[in-house]
């Protein structure tokens, strides 16, 4: 059988892009240093793929920020606010990406959103009127050609027209429709000129396919392909992640396509799909092997799935990877820590590649081996923490007294102003921050000199945020690394890696911990710190510090979560852990605790109808099983960011905060109307300006949002703050733009 992989990571084994292109953005290192550093990257990831023999390689999977933004460029929907700036290409994609701000102009990032039920971010592709269809296929022509060079025959991998499309927002009177045509022509020239160059294979990702589709979508779909797929002359592979096609299956069989990728691991229907028709002259790749978890792969399993699939599909099987490696790490070889007992588990991006070589050849000493891992269980099951789970009760999941009593209790408690203003939680991680705890780790920090440095910097962010006017304060999270590695680090049943990183969006990196065993609490978290913030603000303001936690449902999605027990019993496991942790600040005096559950959305099933019985049934009830047991005088705030939220906002009502804080500055604010239209009762933040771009906010400009925010949320449950944690952030641009936050604040209460 042939082997495919649908995409592999693209920011090196070590982070090599993330540093290259943070140096560019600080001017360090010129456009061309950049473009030398990714030419390696991708010569280093064609090669590995090929001397492990995979058949089906891709190119232009690569990208410097996100794939869909280069679609954007390589059909030339770029605004016409980033074309007046008269930047060169490389920054005219940056300022699409991060925003710009100079004596150029000053425009902000496009809207970021989760990719399909991944943390991977995407940018959104935005039409305005000014927008005409060319094709600019430079990209793809320059990489496809290094590949050959290095000697590496390649698929070229695009973004599809329909998902581009479905994903894209439309600002002004022309709509969908009025670009399709042209969409559609750009890629039939496409098909023509990847063939002029030499391709045998186009690559086209349709991952949009796996969502619930209308009628008009079904539509949309064959009209943009009967064009695409006209007189072409180069085989295509239409290819399909994240889930099934069961809405659109039989058609997809009708359309000229050489080859059909189809996910078998999170398809929950794909292998019936098959039985139910197939087709003749068209390789089947089927995602066999999980592009999204870090463990070794079932060869047993996969191989007796394999030949039902082979029974029931005429053509070709080729095997492949169920979506592109990107969401998993670089190679397991980068572990120097963990003992092999625990890495033999493992199958990063570059051992998935063996995986797939050994599937292929049907390798028997390969699969003894394997089976040898499967035969006795990984960890001992903890029969405390399942009696726990047993025996919780309906009133665990329910806090007392109702939302509007509650309500009416804390704002007599905490006598905040109107319009109350505050931050996410994190403050930036400055150079000496990350060195204090990198120091403490290795063992050149002794604990009393790490505790003191924290206890400095705690001190001086409580004053800056006393001194910039905010009215609820963070200690600003100075001994944390990440928001979920930092509590699984204090939580049994974890372990962690040395450099597994995942790209989550752009230069953004992050390190998942491993959910390995059963999940409980070790010891007190947090409870120090943020009785430490408290007695400093309790010398001067007296203002409220907020408990600063994540929430059980973020702790998983943001792991890499066991794959021997459900999703729903791991959740509970953590809430339990982490409810012990907000009964406990409660008991210290932490009057204001945030639980952040920034993930909530992303292991929502893509299809409306498993949406409750395979998620919400158990996602929401974690995260009130967390604060169920508090006093009514402890307000309970939670955040979420850079996600899908309108078509859940009922559910998100239904965990019974007191106060959320939503992203909602790079989506244009889209989430009010939704918070209106559906009597949201939570208290309510939506994020006023974006921190993950530079540029600072003008006080003219935060008024003006929330002026908007006024006509859809009722004063008296409106927040003012930013829509994320700003431990990315420098410094002075921090404290400029939160001056601005208060100052704006100021002005609308006046």
């Amino acid at each position: 059988m042939k082997t495919s992989v649908i995409g592999f990571p693209r920011v090196g084994a070590n982070r090599e892009l993330k540093f290259a292109s943070e140096k560019y953005f600080a001017g360090k290192i010129t456009a061309e240093e950049l473009q030398a550093t990714a030419r390696e990257l991708r010569k280093n990831a064609w090669l590995l793929q090929k001397n492990a023999g995979i058949d089906f390689i891709s190119s232009n999977d690569f990208s410097f920020y996100d794939n869909m933004l280069d679609t954007s460029f390589m059909l030339g929907v770029i605004p016409q606010r980033y074309k007046a700036l008269c930047l060169s290409k490389l920054d005219t994609f940056f300022a699409m990406a991060r925003g710009y701000q100079s004596d150029k102009g000053d425009v902000t990032a496009l809207p970021m959103k989760k990719w399909f039920n991944t943390n991977y971010h995407y940018i959104v592709p935005e039409f305005d009127d000014s927008v005409d269809i060319q094709l600019d296929d430079t990209k793809a022509q320059e990489e496809y050609n290094e590949a050959k060079a290095h000697g590496v025959q390649t698929k070229v991998d695009v973004i599809g027209p329909y998902t581009f499309l479905k994903l894209s927002h439309f600002t002004g009177s022309k709509q969908l429709k009025d670009f399709s045509a042209k969409t559609a022509e750009a890629y039939k020239q496409l098909l023509a000129n990847a063939k002029s160059w030499g391709a045998e294979w186009i690559q086209i990702d349709e991952p949009a396919l796996v969502l619930d589709m209308t009628d008009e979508d079904k539509a949309l779909f064959s009209d943009l392909y009967k064009i695409i797929l006209e007189n072409k002359q180069i085989k295509v592979l239409l290819q399909t992640y994240f889930g099934d096609v069961r809405d659109y299956y039989k058609e997809l069989l009708s359309f000229d396509f050489d080859g059909i990728g189809l996910d078998f691991v999170e398809g929950k229907e794909t292998l019936n799909l098959l039985k139910t028709g197939t087709k003749e002259n068209c390789t089947l790749f089927a995602g066999v092997l999980c592009g999204k978890n870090i463990w070794k792969n079932n060869y047993a399993k996969t191989s007796a799935l394999l030949e039902t699939i082979q029974s029931n599909w005429k053509g070709e099987v080729a095997i492949s990877t169920s979506c592109s490696l990107l969401h998993v790490p670089y190679t397991v070889k980068n572990e120097q820590k963990l003992d092999q007992n625990i890495l033999k588990y493992f199958a990063f991006a570059e051992e998935k590649l063996t995986e797939l070589s050994d599937l292929a050849a049907n390798n028997q000493k390969a699969f003894a081996e394997n089976k040898a891992l499967f035969e006795t269980e990984r960890v001992a099951k903890n029969s405390d923490i399942a009696s726990k789970i047993a025996n919780l009760k309906k009133e665990d999941f329910v806090r007392q007294p109702a939302f509007a009593e509650r309500e009416a209790i804390q704002k007599k408690e905490f006598q905040l102003p109107l319009f109350p203003t505050t931050t996410i939680g994190s403050f930036p991680q400055t150079q000496d921050v990350r060195a204090n705890r990198s120091g403490f780790k290795k063992g050149t920090v002794s604990k009393e000199d790490y505790v003191k440095f924290n206890q400095k910097k705690i001190a001086e962010c409580i004053a800056l945020q006393e001194e910039i006017g905010l009215d609820v304060l963070v200690h600003g999270e100075f001994e944390r690394n990440d928001m979920v590695e930092y509590f699984g680090e204090n939580l049994d049943g974890y372990i962690f890696t040395q450099n597994a990183w995942v790209q989550s969006y752009g230069t953004r990196c992050v390190k998942p911990p491993v959910v390995w065993g059963d999940v409980s609490r070790r010891n007190p978290i947090t409870v120090e710190w943020s009785k430490f913030a408290q007695s400093c603000a309790d010398k001067n303001s007296k203002k409220p510090v907020k408990g600063m936690l994540t929430g059980p449902v973020t702790i998983l999605n943001w792991s890499f979560p066991r794959e021997d027990i459900s999703l729903k019993e791991s959740a509970y496991q953590i809430a339990l852990a982490i409810r012990e942790e907000v009964l406990d600040l409660e008991k210290a005096g932490i009057r204001i605790i945030q639980i952040d559950e920034a993930a909530l959305k992303e292991k929502l099933p893509l299809r409306k109808e498993d949406w409750h019985s395979e998620y919400l049934d158990w996602a929401i009830p974690a995260f009130n099983l967390v604060h169920s047991g508090c006093k009514p005088q402890t307000q309970i705030h939670t955040h979420m960011c850079y996600s899908e939220f309108i078509p859940i906002i009922k559910n998100i009502d239904d965990m019974d905060a007191d106060v959320i804080t939503f992203e909602a500055s790079r989506s244009n604010l889209e989430i009010l109307k939704a918070l209106k239209d559906n009597n949201f009762r939570t208290e309510v933040g939506p994020g006023v300006y974006d921190i993950h771009s530079p540029r600072v906010p003008s006080v003219e400009e935060i008024v003006n949002a929330v002026e908007k925010m006024k006509t859809y949320i009722p004063q008296s449950k409106l927040w003012i703050n930013p829509d994320c944690g700003l431990k990315t952030r420098g410094e002075t641009e921090t404290v400029a733009s939160l001056k601005n936050l208060v100052a704006a604040a100021k002005q609308v209460r006046n």
